[in-house]
């Protein structure tokens, strides 16, 4: 028999930003909450503090922030076809753990969506034409407007002190700004990061070029202090050049421990409990309501804890996993289509380009996560998609986000692989180039989902995730669309070489790529298409909320995390206005 806990109001799976959110937006609400980390406790203090934020080797090569691989990971596969394996080393993505979540290793890249992208289906339809749009892709609107999320990206963006330049304001194109974003109410809280010599000179080369430049959003702190909403105060960016799969350990880079997390953990209404890895939603007899949920404990007790409200805020794929195994809506199979929960697992589609100069210096160790200049002009629908043949795109990124010598050695591709030559060949031309990354978008596709392994299980003999994913060709056309545009830039900037790295196709799960996995329980108005309604109820079981990038119908070209926040703030804007004064489906 599983250990009993006391009654809770809301119980919350998953302490990373939406369940330190949640955390937070509830607790003065009196409600009584648990939030339950799979996890170890950790703060910046004393687990990020210089030097040991600084460990390479410690975080970047052994991974000790993520996942252990060894208790739970996920199978993987291209086609439902074969076979899935179990991932057995962290690669193309890393599934963070631990108090935080993947917001204390995120590098604070901080862009919201385009109006446009919530209408992904009805708008690219109406421009081009139902027979424009490749037929394997299951893409569809969000039915949530960007108006509608315009004021939870702004509070947002001010808890995260975010550091950036507007380029609309009330309609108005202001410059130096993004020239293609929606409309927003106010600047930025502070002013943009300064830039290295690498996202300079892609800035001037751009903007030679035709196109309009503007500085990466970022939530990194560029000035002095700064002080959020709340009261916590944050300190100023070194440009220390360890952002991503580091914690900052100056305060300065936006994570739950320096934004929400301390008021939540001052609240009496709050109790935090690590080391918990939930197993399953527990539902009522006629499966239409959450009783709580059972976990078990850093002793290894199965224990549950019985709850009103239930809040998954896992990493992705988790959220997806806990609510098949819990029954908790229909599960999605490809053959037929039918089915909601698993559906629409999507990603992000990169390109790399590296242009050296045998007589320039990048001074690349001075980088922060989000440091770099960016264009806009392929992103979205910022271009006629007609003589391309798909649609999406992405936005290029002039980067220095540091000069890691692990992490972040790169060679011109005739290099020699090991021995003196190498050696000789990193003497010559480390601090000689820098990243233009195309950040593009992913569609969904009928035959790209997650549901639960038939053959592995974790620890504690729970059927594993099984991730389904190969690019579609819409996907690899835009890749190499984007990857061209790059690679003529690269060359405008006169480089002794260009470098130009494309992830494999098939995608594979061994080299990283990027975090951003998203889908599976989607949200919309129409329950036949989403797992979760606007609101992130479930359409099935009414007392639970799921929070996160699996919510998105597919990918657009940009980082989620700013996109994520501003879904989970509504979603809780509603549940302390609407749900608990009167219980019921939000929409």
């Amino acid at each position: 028999m599983p250990r009993m806990m006391p009654h809770v109001d809301v119980v919350i799976v998953g302490m990373g930003w939406t369940g330190s959110i949640a955390a937070r937006e509830l607790a003065d609400t009196g409600l009584r909450i648990v939030g339950l980390e799979r996890g170890r406790f950790r703060d910046t203090t004393p687990d990020f503090t210089a030097p040991n934020a600084l460990d390479e080797l410690r975080w970047n090569s052994r991974g000790e922030m993520f996942q252990d691989l060894s208790l739970d990971t996920i199978t993987f596969r291209n086609e439902p076809s074969e076979t899935a394996l179990p991932m057995r080393r962290l690669g193309a993505f890393l599934l963070g753990e631990g108090l935080g979540g993947a917001g204390v290793h995120w590098n604070g890249q901080h862009w919201r969506f385009m109006p446009s992208d919530f209408q992904m289906r009805s708008h690219n339809e109406a421009r081009y034409g139902k027979a424009f749009i490749d037929p394997e892709l299951t893409i569809q609107d969000w039915d949530i407007t960007y108006d509608e999320l315009e004021p939870y990206y702004d509070k947002f963006e001010y808890v995260c002190g975010t550091s950036g330049k507007a380029g609309n304001l009330k309609g108005t194109i202001q410059e130096g700004g993004n020239p293609f974003e929606g409309p927003r109410t106010r600047e930025y809280p502070l002013p943009p990061l300064r830039q290295g010599y690498g996202p300079r000179l892609f800035g001037d080369t751009v903007k030679k070029l035709g196109y309009k430049p503007f500085p990466q959003p970022a939530s990194n702190v560029s000035q002095d202090s700064y002080t959020t909403p709340d009261g916590v105060q944050m300190g100023p960016c070194t440009y220390c050049g360890f952002c991503e799969r580091y914690g900052c350990y100056n305060w300065s880079k936006a994570s739950p421990f320096n934004t929400v997390l301390p008021v939540a953990l001052k609240s009496p209404n709050f109790e935090l409990r690590c080391d918990c890895r939930v197993t399953r939603v527990e539902l009522t007899p006629d499966r239409k309501a959450a009783r709580g949920v059972t976990y078990f404990d850093v002793a290894g007790r199965e224990t549950f804890q019985p709850a009103d409200i239930v809040l998954l805020c896992a990493f992705q794929v988790h959220n997806v996993r806990l609510m098949l195994m819990s029954g908790i809506g229909p599960a999605y199979d490809a053959r037929t289509g039918q089915g909601t929960v698993g559906r629409n697992f999507a990603y992000q589609t990169m390109a790399y380009i590296y242009p050296f100069f045998a007589d320039k210096r990048m001074n690349a160790y001075a980088g922060a996560g989000a440091m770099g200049m960016t264009i806009d002009d392929f992103n979205g629908d910022n271009f006629d998609h007609r003589p391309h043949g798909f649609i999406g795109g992405g936005y290029i990124l002039g980067q220095t986000t540091g000069a890691r010598p692990i992490q972040q050695t790169v060679l011109p591709d005739d290099a020699p692989r090991w021995g003196a030559g190498w050696k000789k060949a990193l003497h010559d031309w480390y601090d000689r180039s820098f990243t233009i990354q195309t950040h593009g978008a992913s569609m969904a596709r009928r035959t790209n989902y997650i549901d639960l392994d038939p053959t592995y299980r974790d620890v504690y003999g729970m059927p594993l995730a099984r991730v389904t994913f190969d690019f579609p060709q819409n996907d690899l056309k835009m890749r190499r669309f984007l990857a061209d545009k790059a690679t003529e830039i690269a060359r405008a900037m006169n480089p002794t070489y260009v470098k130009v790295s494309l992830p494999p196709v098939p995608f594979s799960i061994v080299p990283y790529q990027t975090t951003h996995t998203t889908g599976g329980a989607v949200l919309g108005a129409n329950r036949r298409s989403s797992a979760v309604t606007t609101y992130l109820q479930s359409w099935d079981v009414l007392n639970v909320f799921v929070h996160g990038s699996c919510s998105f119908p597919q990918n657009a070209g940009y980082n989620p995390t700013n996109t994520v926040a501003a879904l989970s703030y509504r979603s809780l804007d509603a549940m302390k206005s609407k749900y608990l004064n009167n219980p019921g489906r939000l929409i």
